[in-house]
């Protein structure tokens, strides 16, 4: 089982964090496009090869993030539509999130398999997760399914706080 702990920079404006591992080195960069159309967050390992990309779909009538790994799409991040409280869904050949993925803690399924778990690590500055990734091949896909979902939050709480939601 392999352990690692993605970090962001509370203040960071562009969006820039690390994922590491448990001895504390770098693992991968996540950088975040700032003041770019579509907004998206590339992972990069050490070599600085891209991993993976998060992109945030621009013309679609709900939220809508798509996750590609190694060239390849492997997952949907969907907000549904809904009156009250937000709800999302997420689409992917073969991979489920069990638990409860807006607080991160939850496990990640690949075919029934536990393929890994997250839990959101509490009393830090910004939000920190601790990722355990039971299947190395699954290690892309871990750290980007945990990226989205942090980009999806981000991305409500930046809505709710609009000074054009009425909500407020």
């Amino acid at each position: 089982m392999k352990q690692l702990y993605i970090k962001q920079k509370v203040f960071s404006l562009s969006g820039k964090f690390t994922v590491k591992d448990q001895q504390e080195n770098d693992v991968y960069v996540v950088e975040g496009s700032f003041m770019k159309v579509p907004k998206t967050f590339t992972i990069l390992n050490t070599e600085r090869n891209e991993i993976a990309v998060i992109t945030k779909k621009m013309f679609s009538f709900l939220p809508t993030f798509l996750v590609e790994v190694n060239g390849q799409e492997v997952l949907t991040i969907r907000k549904e539509f809904t009156f009250f409280q937000a709800k999302y869904s997420i689409d992917a050949a073969g991979i489920e999130v069990h638990g409860n993925w807006w607080d991160m803690n939850f496990q990640v399924l690949q075919n029934d398999e536990v393929i890994g778990q997250v839990n959101k690590e509490w009393f830090t500055w910004g939000d920190s997760y601790k990722v355990n990734i039971l299947k190395d091949e699954m290690e892309p896909v871990m750290i980007a399914l945990v990226v989205a979902i942090d980009c999806v939050k981000a991305d409500a709480a930046a809505a709710r706080s609009s000074p054009a939601n009425p909500t407020n």
